[in-house]
């Protein structure tokens, strides 16, 4: 069940993102897609530094959402490189 919270919080971080980051995107798709990943790598890197802004779903989704926010813009600078 776990991981099927970690798809959804995933993807909800990838539509806030996709909202928040302005000018030419991956649609929304790509977000959703970004989000998931986002997630799956903040949470990892997160606890690993045992830096958690809350517990439950709210921060899940604070963590998620950063972290999507980061690696959309990481992936904007490679793609116009």
């Amino acid at each position: 069940m776990d991981f099927f919270w970690l798809i959804v919080v995933g993807l909800s971080a990838g539509w806030f993102a996709g909202q928040f980051m302005t000018g030419k995107g991956f649609g929304m798709i790509g977000d959703l897609v970004v989000g998931v990943m986002g997630a799956i790598l903040g949470g990892a890197l997160f606890e690993k530094v045992d830096l958690i802004p809350g517990s439950g779903l709210t921060g899940s989704l604070i963590v998620a959402g950063l972290c999507a926010i980061v690696f959309i813009y990481g992936l904007r600078m490679i793609k116009n490189v």
